[in-house]
């Protein structure tokens, strides 16, 4: 498990992490989102112990990384934003010195890089040095290393990165397996990413996180648009609801109240309407994807 505890980061009067706080399950896989400079990868390393927070805690698998990064890092597998490897060094060279610094033992080093040059598909160029290899090779390397100990936590910070769409998808599947038995948690700018594998997504502004929600979550309708002559006060007696003006003429809010889905709020307060003698022009859930979310966070526009 990986948690978050009122992690923040400061510098000087710059909040590049301010209290931030979230779990993430076994099995679980979930995306951070922001714009740049929201903050995701300074929760990342914080998550890893790389930096330490100006305040709050970080646990993974019940280790709190600040009394214990070693022992914390022992449990992570780790895809930073810039790749770590050494340029000069060929594939099964860096591979096999990775496994040395994780300490894998010995007589383990080779079928630990032979499975993860396998799931990773690195195989036709395992000889080859880093530096010759295209830029979707190198991060197949990157995350070749972050895997090799079979951590239980897996950050991942933008692992598509530079591949091309046959590789994105290879590894959105290998994401995929490594969540059967791991937990993972990864940032990116893609919001179609998110959406073909991931849980859930926390959305970070400004260093706050401001958006936790299950994917399936998102396309229940918050909101119903109402289109009426009448004046909002009167849609609010009729409908007992809080009902807010939209941006265009004649164009009305309501929303959903907690533990009912749109249609059957449509359903309850649509007769009531009819029976007060108000004009209706149209009556429509408002669905919300990943991206009108984003957006709305980035824009400021967005509420919880």
């Amino acid at each position: 498990m990986l948690k978050a505890v009122g992690l923040s980061r400061h510098y000087g009067t710059v909040k590049a992490a301010d209290n931030v706080s979230f779990s993430v399950e076994p099995g679980e896989i979930v995306g951070l989102l922001g714009h740049n400079g929201a903050g995701k990868t300074t929760v990342m390393k914080l998550l890893t112990g790389y930096i330490e927070p100006t305040s709050g805690e970080a646990w993974v698998n019940d280790v709190l990384v600040q009394d214990d990064p070693v022992a914390a890092q022992a449990h992570i597998g780790y895809l930073p934003e810039s790749q770590p490897f050494y340029g000069e060094m060929s594939v099964a060279d860096y591979l096999m010195f990775a496994a040395t610094m994780r300490g894998i033992p010995f007589e383990e080093r080779a079928s630990s890089v032979q499975k993860v040059v396998e799931d990773t598909d690195l195989a036709e160029r395992f000889l080859d040095t880093i530096d010759t290899l295209s830029r979707g090779f190198q991060q197949r390397v990157s995350v070749a290393q972050a895997i090799l100990h079979q951590p239980p936590v897996l950050i991942l910070d933008e692992p598509t990165n530079g591949l091309d769409p046959t590789q994105t998808i290879q590894m959105r599947e290998l994401i995929q397996r490594l969540a059967e038995e791991s937990t993972v948690i990864l940032s990116t700018h893609i919001m179609q990413e998110v959406d073909a594998i991931c849980d859930r997504v926390l959305i970070m502004r400004d260093g706050e996180l401001v958006v936790d929600e299950r994917l399936d979550e998102l396309s229940r309708a918050a909101r119903v648009a109402i289109r009426s002559s009448a004046s909002r006060e009167q849609l609010n007696n009729v409908t007992g609801l809080r009902v807010d003006k939209g941006s265009e003429v004649d164009e009305f809010f309501f929303h959903v109240d907690d533990g009912k889905d749109a249609q059957t709020q449509i359903n309850e307060v649509v007769p009531k309407l009819v029976e007060a003698n108000i004009s209706i022009y149209g009556v429509q859930p408002e669905r919300q994807d990943l991206e009108t979310l984003f957006a709305r966070v980035s824009e400021g526009t967005y509420a919880s």
